[in-house]
């Protein structure tokens, strides 16, 4: 943000010399400095964009509560199918392996330095106790999003879900997964939006993961899309993207929205 600062500071100091200096020369000079200097100042917003994004919240909205919630997803395909599983809270939904980051203790006297709470749209069991599923105050959005990009103090790996929810149930043979690699894909970070759900202005945030499989583990896998398993569906891009639905045909499974984030 700095570097940011001081580019778009002599842009602009470069662009007004250029129409108080009579020398046309001179004028060409600041002019092709203040377009050069432009280039990086661009560059920099680009960089920059999510932070100066939560910059505007945190004025907009800083005597506003906004609802944050922050999950990880896995992206399991094989064949040109991709494995959903069944939603533990929604039981008729079927959605991505993976789930709501966890915050440490560390992490939890942080946010509990920036008032942040805990968010009542989803009773407190063990399994959702210590969920980034929460309400920050509107003028510390900023500040929240510089804590949870720097990694300290929160969960930073996908493998707790996919242990959870694929290994603990037997789904898939734990001898064969004693460890995974995945490849890291991107983060979408949702635009605020008010949502009628929680009564409340909310920012959903997702970091996307694809599991490379060995060739055993892709073995176990393409034996448990054979197998079958009800509480897994093996689903198409399109059906995905159609929430379930096959055209022509009758509509049998419910797809969560959050799955599209996967494709």
């Amino acid at each position: 943000m700095l570097r940011l600062t001081l580019y778009l500071f002599l842009a602009i100091a470069a662009g007004v010399a250029s129409f108080f200096i009579p020398n046309p020369t001179a004028v060409n000079l600041t002019a092709g400095l203040s377009m050069g200097m432009l280039i990086p100042v661009v560059d920099e917003v680009g960089k920059n964009w999510e932070h100066i994004r939560h910059i505007w919240y945190s004025t907009r909205y800083r005597n506003r509560p906004i609802r944050v919630s922050t999950a990880y997803l896995f992206r399991i395909k094989i064949d040109e199918k991709y494995l959903l599983i069944r939603g533990s809270r929604y039981a008729s939904q079927f959605q991505p392996v993976g789930g709501v980051h966890k915050v440490s203790p560390q992490g939890s006297s942080t946010l509990s330095a920036m008032s942040v709470t805990g968010d009542d749209l989803i009773p407190v069991d063990p399994a959702s106790y210590s969920d980034i599923r929460v309400r920050v105050p509107g003028k510390n959005i900023a500040k929240f999003f510089r804590w949870f990009e720097a990694r300290e103090g929160r969960e930073d790996s996908p493998w707790r879900e996919f242990q959870e929810e694929l290994l603990a149930t037997g789904i898939l043979p734990i001898d064969k997964f004693p460890h995974i690699m995945h490849n890291y894909l991107r983060r979408d970070v949702d635009r605020i939006r008010y949502s009628e759900y929680a009564d409340s202005l909310e920012i959903l945030v997702a970091d996307i993961y694809e599991l490379i499989p060995s060739q055993e583990q892709e073995s176990a896998l393409r034996q448990l899309a054979a197998a079958g398993h009800p509480d897994l569906e093996w689903v198409t891009a399109q059906q995905i993207q159609r929430r379930g639905a096959t055209p022509g045909q009758p509509h049998t499974i419910e797809i969560a929205a959050h799955a599209r984030r996967i494709v």
